[in-house]
């Protein structure tokens, strides 16, 4: 069971390499994506209308982060708007 979780671990990052992290990131080893992405000390100020994700900005500069994130919600399919 453990090296079926330790390939689709590998297969997710393959996945989210290839297709929601830019160039900058693109190159990095599987043990620095889960120490600058996955490991991160943040955390979650829920509000009456919004929620904040706060994280330390020497973990991951905050545009590289926004980045990842725009890119992630593009691989979200869009409903189509109606006529």
């Amino acid at each position: 069971m453990r090296l079926r979780l330790y390939a689709l671990a590998y297969n997710l990052v393959d996945f989210m390499r290839t297709l929601a992290l830019p160039e900058a990131v693109a190159q990095w080893s599987q043990t620095s994506l889960r120490e600058n992405l996955v490991k991160i000390g943040a955390k979650v100020v829920r509000r009456a209308r919004y929620s904040v994700f706060q994280m330390a900005e020497v973990a991951m500069p905050r545009e590289l982060f926004a980045q990842i994130l725009r890119r992630i919600d593009g691989l979200r399919p869009r409903e189509p708007t109606p006529c």
